[in-house]
């Protein structure tokens, strides 16, 4: 029995784990994938999300414009690699087909759901709130009604139903760089009604690096030994947050129930391209993607609020990892 729960990808970016690295998560080696100014309209794009699409892969970028604001662009790859990005930025539309900008938009996730492609994201809604939106081409975008009132990021769906009901996960805030957070969970019958908002975990515990807040990353991942989920820690030092990448197991049919978590980070802000930047020390995950048949794992993060990098790791191993350093909760 395969350890993942889903479908083979056998065009998945991969790169064998460095005989010298002793960690359970490796940086692709031509990282960045995504450098400055990638297309005439951003400077930066960075904390993305890409998803298997067709025969190769489709995202969601955000894209930091020259005037400072920040947006989304579409994106399409063969190889998860290499990726061309749509200069325009989305232009979403409602249930009608009439505009319905975004005054900005960062930070998405994107999960297919029985063939159609949810967007989630970080929205204004006379505030910091949570977007969400669809699209089945990745060229026609509609948005649908903001699931949580503000203030709140880190929205991230599940890529399926729970005992029935959709499960979104995110991160309660204020209308800063919040300096503190932590992760809820609510559900709904519909991506219209949501309720049921229930604490999953918090910051803290035994060491320092999750210490100040923490965020779901990318979509959870379905395996035998329950939701495998990527999220990052933050640390507060002399000179300003770092953020770092753990990960936590929550229980397949209650996602409110954590299993295994991290104890200590999978990866830190240690290359150049991750400490230095438009904002120094930052690995932040938007996206994942998997091959059931192999166990194989690609983690798209931000670096340094300036680039896009993988990182790669092994379902099992991680798992058996997870499980032999869980923090005590």
């Amino acid at each position: 029995m395969a350890t993942i729960i889903g479908n083979d990808l056998g065009n998945i970016p991969w790169e064998e784990k460095p005989q010298a690295c002793n960690d359970v998560m490796w940086r692709y080696s031509k990282n960045p994938i995504i450098n400055w100014n990638p297309i005439p309209t951003a400077a930066r794009v960075y904390n993305s999300a890409m998803a298997p699409y067709k025969d190769g892969f489709a995202g969601v970028f955000r894209g930091d414009q020259k005037n400072g604001r920040a947006t989304l662009f579409a994106g399409f790859s063969k190889d998860g690699i290499t990726i061309d990005l749509n200069p325009t930025p989305i232009a979403w539309v409602d249930e009608q087909g009439a505009p319905a900008p975004t005054s900005y938009s960062y930070d998405p996730r994107v999960v297919e759901i029985d063939g159609v492609f949810y967007i989630t994201w970080c929205d204004d809604m006379q505030g910091p709130s949570i977007g969400l939106g669809r699209t089945t081409d990745f060229k026609t975008f509609i948005r649908m009604p903001n699931p949580l009132m503000p203030y709140n990021r880190n929205g991230v769906l599940f890529p399926r139903k729970i005992n029935g009901k959709y499960f979104l996960l995110s991160r309660p805030s204020d209308t800063g760089h919040t300096p503190f957070g932590n992760i809820f969970i609510s559900d709904s019958p519909d991506m219209i009604h949501w309720g049921n908002h229930a604490f999953v975990m918090g910051n803290g515990g035994q060491g320092w690096w999750q210490g100040t807040k923490i965020g779901a990353g990318p979509v959870p991942i379905e395996t035998k030994d329950g939701w495998l989920l990527f999220y990052h820690g933050v640390s507060n030092t002399c000179n300003g947050f770092v953020y770092s990448i753990g990960a936590v197991v929550l229980d397949l049919n209650n996602p409110r129930k954590v299993l295994y978590r991290t104890r200590d980070y999978l990866l830190t802000p240690e290359k150049q391209y991750e400490t230095v930047g438009f904002v120094p020390n930052v690995a932040f995950p938007c996206a994942n993607i998997y091959d059931a048949k192999t166990g194989r794992i690609a983690i798209y993060y931000g670096a340094a609020d300036t680039y896009t990098a993988i990182a790669f790791c092994q379902v099992d191993e991680i798992l058996t990892y997870i499980k032999a350093n869980s923090e005590v909760f």
